[in-house]
C-alpha cells in the first residue's frame, strides 16, 4: 500500500517537473504576448494559454504514440525539432519587429501586432514541439498513466502562461509602443535557444 502511494507520489512530482520544464518557453511567450497586447482581457489570456496548454498536453502523447509505434519515423524526426522551432518564431518574431518598426515610423507611433488565431497556433506549436521527446520519458507509461501525465503537464502549462500574460501586460502598458520591439526580440531568442540546445546539447 505504501509503495503504492510513494509511486503515485513519484509520478505526480515528475510530471509536474516535467510540465514546469516544457512551459518555460510558452511561459516567455506569453511574457512578449501580454507586453505586446497590454490590455488584453481574462477571457483572451484564459485563451490563449489554453492553446499553449493543449499543444503541451497533445506533444507528449504523440511523442508517445511515435515511440510505440513509428520509432524509426521519431528517431528521424527527432533531429528537426529544434529547426521547426526556430524557423516558427522566427517567422513570428521577425514579424514583430518589422511590423513595430514601420509603426514607429508612422505619425501614430508604434503599433502592436495582432496576436491572430494562426500565430498563436504557430507559437503553440513552436514552444511544444520538443516536448514530442518527452514521449522517450515516458515510453514505458501504460496508456492511461501517458494520458494522465500529459494531462498534468497542460494544466502545469495552463497556469504559467497565465502568469506570464499577466505579467506581460504590467509591462507592457509601462513599456507602451517598445512593448512589440522586446516581444519579438524575446521570440527571436527564445527560437535560438531552442536551436542551441537541441543542435549543441
Amino acid at each position: 500500500m505504501i509503495s503504492s502511494y510513494m509511486n503515485a507520489l513519484f509520478f505526480l512530482i515528475n510530471s509536474i517537473g516535467l510540465g514546469i520544464g516544457l512551459a518555460m518557453d510558452a511561459f516567455s511567450v506569453s511574457l512578449a504576448n501580454g507586453l505586446n497586447e497590454p490590455r488584453m482581457n481574462k477571457k483572451r489570456s484564459l485563451f490563449i494559454s489554453g492553446i499553449y496548454a493543449t499543444f503541451q498536453f497533445l506533444m507528449p502523447l504523440i511523442g508517445w504514440f511515435f515511440v510505440h509505434t513509428a520509432a524509426a519515423f521519431f528517431s528521424v524526426l527527432r533531429p528537426l525539432i529544434p529547426w521547426i522551432a526556430l524557423v516558427l518564431l522566427a517567422i513570428i518574431g521577425g514579424k514583430m519587429l518589422l511590423e513595430a518598426r514601420s509603426g514607429s515610423d508612422s505619425e501614430s507611433g508604434p503599433t502592436s501586432v495582432p496576436l491572430t488565431r494562426k500565430v498563436l497556433l504557430l507559437q503553440g506549436i513552436a514552444t511544444s514541439i520538443d516536448a514530442l521527446s518527452v514521449g522517450l520519458t515516458i515510453a514505458d507509461y501504460h496508456v492511461v498513466s501517458a494520458i494522465i501525465a500529459s494531462l498534468i503537464i497542460g494544466i502545469v502549462t495552463l497556469v504559467i502562461c497565465l502568469a506570464g500574460l499577466r505579467l506581460g501586460r504590467t509591462f507592457g502598458t509601462r513599456l507602451s509602443g517598445r512593448a512589440s520591439i522586446l516581444g519579438g526580440i524575446i521570440l527571436l531568442a527564445i527560437g535560438l535557444e531552442i536551436w542551441i540546445k537541441g543542435v549543441f546539447f
